[in-house]
């Protein structure tokens, strides 16, 4: 079953793997059609807003929205770049914007539900 935890973990997993992969294996490919630094934004991405799943995975349902919304954008957004720096097609880049929307209405979500008082952990 594909709990929140499971999730963010295969995004933790999956960034990993691919950073490693782009900065070991693909890296003269990268460098050669000048894509390396695509790869890494893409790579960054993916890693940040994996952290940000792990840490929505227990938090209580007014949270799922923001983590649907940041697990689509990273979909989207990190893997536009992906495709943008293996292929070199200009146009995939018309679409990694979309998934950078998607990943501010997670936050923007995140924002709208998060607790107000002291007590749920609010800084007084």
């Amino acid at each position: 079953m594909f709990t929140p935890i499971r999730i963010a973990a295969i995004f933790g997993l999956s960034g990993v793997a691919l950073g490693a992969f782009g900065a070991h294996w693909l890296a003269p490919v990268l460098a050669a059609n000048q894509t390396l630094e695509v790869w890494r934004t893409a790579s960054l991405y993916h890693l940040l807003h994996a952290v940000a799943l792990l840490c929505l995975a227990g938090k209580p349902k007014a949270h799922r929205r923001a983590f649907r919304w940041i697990a689509l954008g990273i979909v989207v957004f990190s893997g536009s770049l992906y495709l943008l720096a293996l292929s070199n097609l200009k146009p995939l880049g018309a679409i990694t914007p979309l998934g950078g929307l998607m990943l501010l209405l997670g936050w923007g979500s995140l924002f709208l539900n998060a607790p107000q008082s002291p007590e749920a952990g609010d800084p007084e």
